[in-house]
């Protein structure tokens, strides 16, 4: 059978090319099951949470009994009262042991379809005094694994349920209970809770304050991104630098589970073949993965439609990311904040030497694009002016098939002048940068692509690469701080050329002293050409 990349339910080996699990598997293993731990595999959606849990209950299989169930499959009357739980807990548990040979697992079938069918009207207290005596009379440790536990999320009985797992655990001494239960999805229990609650109520009170801190990192390292390409390329021959391509996919991604496969199943079934990548060996290059990020951006996925979702029911996190992103604010890292913690649990945001910092690349960009559409469809005078400027001077910038970015920064200072010339330094000062690129979209929308440089971005610098068919341009959008500050960018600008391999870069200075000399200027620095426009 033909390997894939796979970007839709769980991974098979058999089947996949995926990243090598072991080394996570055993460090959950020996960090957290072995010790006997309840805790909570809590990441974004489409993180690898339901392969990782699969993996980890066939490496559980050697040493302990494992029963892992997926509450999607676990229908809404399931949760409809205590009775209707408990009878569909067991069905899911005896579907688990349905073709166990094993003696532990004979026994312990026989025990569940006895108390079953004997009890039809069984509430929880009575399930888990069973499931109490179940775990005593089983010499081998017995495992919960729960994934999807989001589907049960708005369910008081599963409330009750999580506190009566609390309540055995506590006492586990002298009731014995499962020896490690573990839970997975996208909400935490303190916000499953924080659903279910009135806001009059306290919103934090969660049963499941027992839960193990779970710091193992589930994002895709650039070494696992390697193996899984090194298993690639020995079935298809492309003659890829594995290295250097699984480095630049972790460039767009911070490893993030499905964009990386995304990318890797776009290269392989969508670009070989097309025009501009005639095989797989052309496919598989750096051009390859800037088309297949572009592609990826303009796509409808079920990770960006809950990103925007979440957006839409969270207006303090869209707000907390239009901030950051727009106008270069930023954010202390405080899981306290609801916000905060809202883009940390989606996997939307990451802490990054104490700030808010948007997850990876990819999300970024998909954010810019969001909210600049926004701009447009809102119908305000500045943001359709200038975009419209852009639409109508858009034949100014393409020649031969590539992007003349020296006029693009002409147009801009002269449309940028004309428009909002007359504005004050705190409106330019707030709204410059995303004038910029409002102005920048339409120009290369549908054939080029943009992303800003994270680290560099803040309420004075941000570094926009701009791609178009294969070529890159390096824009600088800076604040005006006087001619020390300026000289300072441009040398930045200068060294972060060398990083790009480029002899060319951009500067753009919205400057607010009543003395500037608007216009755009070419200045040597080094061997670096540097053209600075000034608004």
């Amino acid at each position: 059978m033909k390997r894939r990349f796979n970007v839709t339910g769980s991974c098979i080996p058999q089947r996949h090319y995926m990243v090598r699990l072991d080394d996570r598997v055993k460090k959950i293993k020996e960090d957290y099951v072995d010790d006997g731990s309840y805790f909570i595999i809590n990441r974004g959606r489409q993180y690898g949470k339901t392969t990782t849990l699969r993996a980890l209950a066939k490496y559980l299989e050697e040493v302990y009994i494992v029963f892992s169930l997926d509450f999607q499959q676990m229908g809404t009357k399931t949760f409809a009262d205590e009775t209707a739980f408990s009878q569909g807990f067991l069905d899911r548990l005896l579907t688990e042991l349905r073709k166990a040979d094993a003696e532990d697992k004979v026994k312990i079938r026989e025990m569940l379809s006895d108390f079953k069918n004997n009890n039809p009207n069984v509430i929880l207290d009575a399930l888990f005094a069973f499931l109490s005596s179940m775990c005593e009379s089983c010499e081998c440790p017995i495992i919960l694994i729960i994934d999807e536990v989001d589907s049960a999320s708005n369910n008081q009985v599963f409330i009750d349920f999580l506190a009566q797992l609390r309540g055995y655990y506590l006492r586990r001494e002298d009731m014995p209970t499962f020896y490690s239960v573990i839970l997975a999805g996208v909400y935490d229990i303190k916000n499953l809770k924080l659903k279910l609650r009135s806001e009059s109520e306290h919103q934090y009170n969660s049963p499941w304050n027992i839960a193990a801190d779970f710091k193992v990192d589930m994002s895709f390292s650039v070494s696992q991104i390697v193996g899984m390409l090194a298993e690639y390329e020995s079935d298809h021959c492309t003659g890829m630098n594995v290295q250097e391509m699984a480095e630049e996919i972790y460039q767009y991604t911070s490893g993030y589970p499905v964009l990386v496969s995304s990318i890797c199943k776009c290269i392989d079934e969508d670009l070989s073949g097309e025009s501009n990548f005639g095989d797989l060996g052309q496919a598989w290059t750096s051009a390859g993965i800037t088309e297949a990020v572009k592609r990826i951006l303009y796509d409808r996925t079920p990770l960006f439609e809950s990103m925007i979702r979440h957006l839409d029911d969270y207006p303090g996190m869209k707000r907390m990311f239009q901030e950051i992103l727009l106008q270069g604010n930023t954010f202390t890292y405080n899981l306290d904040t609801k916000e905060i913690s809202l883009a940390c649990m989606f996997g939307y945001a990451v802490n990054k030497a104490g700030k808010v910092q948007v997850a990876n690349r990819i999300f970024e960009t998909r954010l810019y694009n969001y909210f600049l559409s926004e701009e447009e469809f809102a119908g305000t005078n500045t943001s359709n002016q200038i975009g419209n400027m852009a639409m109508r001077d858009r034949s100014y910038f393409i020649h031969d098939g590539k992007l003349d970015m020296d006029m693009v920064m002409k147009r801009f200072v002269e449309t940028f002048t004309d428009i909002y010339g007359e504005e004050d330094s705190k409106f330019v000062e707030k709204y410059g940068r995303k004038f910029f690129l409002l102005y920048l979209r339409p120009i290369i929308n549908g054939t080029g692509n943009y992303y800003v440089e994270a680290q560099t971005r803040d309420d004075r610098r941000t570094d926009v690469i701009v791609d178009y068919l294969g070529e890159q341009f390096v824009v600088e959008l800076k604040i005006w701080r006087g001619n020390e500050y300026n000289e300072r960018g441009e040398k930045q600008l200068a060294d972060y050329l060398d990083y790009y391999h480029k002899d060319k870069g951009y500067l753009l200075s919205f400057n607010f002293n009543q003395k500037k000399e608007v216009g755009v200027k070419e200045l040597r620095i080094g061997d670096k050409m540097i053209v600075e426009a000034v608004v």
